[in-house]
């Protein structure tokens, strides 16, 4: 053996702890590979090779097992692929070791930054492979976008060898071991549920409890629509008062009815504002509406069935307009209740209109965890009052809606999922685009794994049977081509001049003064292109 290099099977090979491989043929197949307790070390070897590229660190482990030592090996495991950036594959050696005085249970574990993909049975006397498919892109860009992980390496010399190698893939669909979440912003560990929920619900609370003492605990003044988001606000507007020790007539809500207000909204909104112990009000906006429709000569006030969005933003308009005035009036606030979906997409009335709002609890909360919190809420007893409980039922089973279009007795009500896509799809692009940078095709890739079969993989728990629908890839590529048009090409200016509001899910937030800070004059062309020449309408 000589300078790092040994002779093998006739040939001189690389030999040392300071050996990165990676595949020539084969992007972003750079691993490492370290020896049992190294595993254990202040500074594992790995570290060094992950700041140096290495993607995907591996060990193999002589390692014996005692009670307990399986749990801190997953400990390691998923701290030490978060902390680098990389995936972790760990194998303890496992039946055929010596048990003199030892034994063995031959465990393996497969993590990505922190999660867990496979893990094999313990214990078993039949050789068994752990598999799993890791997503490099998705290590690259977070080590890209992290610039303590960049920093780590400044300044090092180079300590490890590269051995490139000739990986010969067949590039064939091979499939997907790995799940997909269908709702990668709903809570998914079923003993952590309670936890991660109260988290949510408390982020929320804490910015509105800030705000509200930092200047004086005024008044909160909410819209309320009978809709989900307004619901969520309310509800988190209550939770509020009470940790101040405020009276909940604190908060005054207004339903405000319009053109095209049906029925069940206003009965649930009233219910739930009663419910709640708030002071409740209601103010017709159709005088108003008519008036301004008018002077503004618009064919509606002609008698004229012109439902056009010069139509429908007059009434989202003066809503805000009510709310802020009647602020003004009585030393208060008014609570924004528009969700991260909405401002992804853009859809939401700019300026004078629930775009805006003196501060937002909702801005960091997408519709499917909003959907998903008053579920939690109902199941979990948060509200002792059948009513209140009941309430919120008949708000989750109600249509999505913006309710300013009227209709004839023939058609359906005016659906918000039907002009601009199912909000689940919506929130699923949003979450791989925001958080992890991926192209649009990769994104429909995940998404029709995610979602073409109902019948396979996991649906957040108590996700009710009857709503669990599936998507195929001419729909999926549909309304991907949607939200790309809109979060790229429309949305920004909307995002640019947003209010203050808490971010609240690891996802990230739309804030331009934090996680999104993108020019509100972008195109969306690139994106477009890219999704067009690489994945098919068809």
């Amino acid at each position: 053996m000589t300078d790092r290099m040994m002779r093998l099977g006739g040939k001189e090979v690389p030999f040392g702890t300071d050996l990165i491989f990676e595949a020539e043929d084969l992007p972003g197949l750079i691993f490492h590979t370290e020896i049992c307790e190294d595993f254990w070390a202040p500074v594992p070897p790995s570290s060094a090779a992950a700041t140096e590229g290495a993607l995907i660190l591996t060990n193999l482990s002589a390692s014996n097992i005692v009670i307990g030592k399986s749990d801190d090996r997953h400990v390691l495991c998923r701290s030490h692929g978060m902390r680098s950036f990389a995936a972790y594959a760990y194998s303890a050696a496992g039946p055929g070791e010596s048990t003199t005085d030892l034994s063995w249970d031959g465990q393996g574990a497969i993590y990505e930054m922190g999660d867990l993909l496979a893990q094999s049975g313990r214990f078993d006397v039949e050789p068994e492979l752990c598999m799993a498919d890791v997503d490099t892109q998705r290590l690259l860009n977070e080590r890209m976008r992290t610039g303590t992980f960049n920093d780590a390496g400044k300044g090092q010399a180079p300590a490890f060898r590269r051995i490139r190698f000739a990986h010969q893939p067949h590039f064939e669909d091979a499939g997907l071991l790995r799940p997909i979440r269908r709702y990668p912003y709903v809570p998914n560990r079923e003993s952590h549920l309670d936890l991660d929920c109260f988290e949510a619900f408390n982020i929320q609370v804490e910015g509105l409890r800030r705000r509200m003492e930092s200047i004086g605990n005024p008044k909160l003044v909410i819209g309320i629509s009978g809709g989900l988001d307004s619901t969520h606000a309310l509800i988190v507007a209550a939770k509020a008062c009470d940790r101040l020790g405020l009276p909940r007539d604190t908060i005054l809500g207004y339903t405000m009815p319009g053109f095209a207000t049906g029925d069940a909204t206003k009965s649930n909104a009233w219910k739930l504002m009663r419910a709640m112990g708030v002071q409740a009000a209601e103010i017709d906006i159709r005088p108003a509406a008519r008036q301004m429709l008018g002077d503004m000569d618009h064919p509606f006030s002609g008698g004229e069935p012109v439902y056009d969005v010069t139509f429908e933003n007059v009434q989202a308009g003066l809503r805000t307009d009510y709310l802020f005035r009647l602020a003004n009036q009585n030393g208060g606030i008014v609570v924004g209740t528009g969700d991260l979906s909405e401002l992804a997409l853009g859809w939401c009335t700019y300026g004078v209109g629930d775009q805006m709002s003196h501060y937002n609890v909702n801005s960091g909360v997408p519709k499917t965890l909003i959907q998903y919190l008053i579920r939690w809420s109902i199941r979990s007893g948060q509200f002792e009052e059948q009513a209140t409980t009941d309430v919120l039922q008949a708000i989750l089973d109600t249509e999505i809606s913006p309710e300013l279009v009227p209709q004839s007795e023939e058609e359906e009500l005016q659906s918000t999922e039907d002009r601009i896509g199912p909000y689940a799809l919506h929130d699923f692009f949003l979450f791989h685009i925001m958080r992890y940078g991926l192209p649009p095709s990769k994104v429909a890739f995940l998404a029709w794994h995610a979602w073409h079969d109902a019948g396979k993989g996991l649906w957040p728990i108590d996700f009710p049977e009857e709503k669990r629908k599936a998507y195929d890839l001419p729909e999926i590529r549909k309304w991907l081509e949607v939200f790309v048009s809109r979060f790229f090409g429309f949305a920004q200016f909307k995002r640019s001049a947003m209010p203050n509001g808490p971010k609240v899910s690891a996802g990230g937030s739309l804030s331009p003064r934090g996680d999104w800070r993108a020019p509100s004059d972008a195109s969306a062309a690139v994106w477009l292109e890219e999704l067009r020449e690489n994945v098919p309408e068809g």
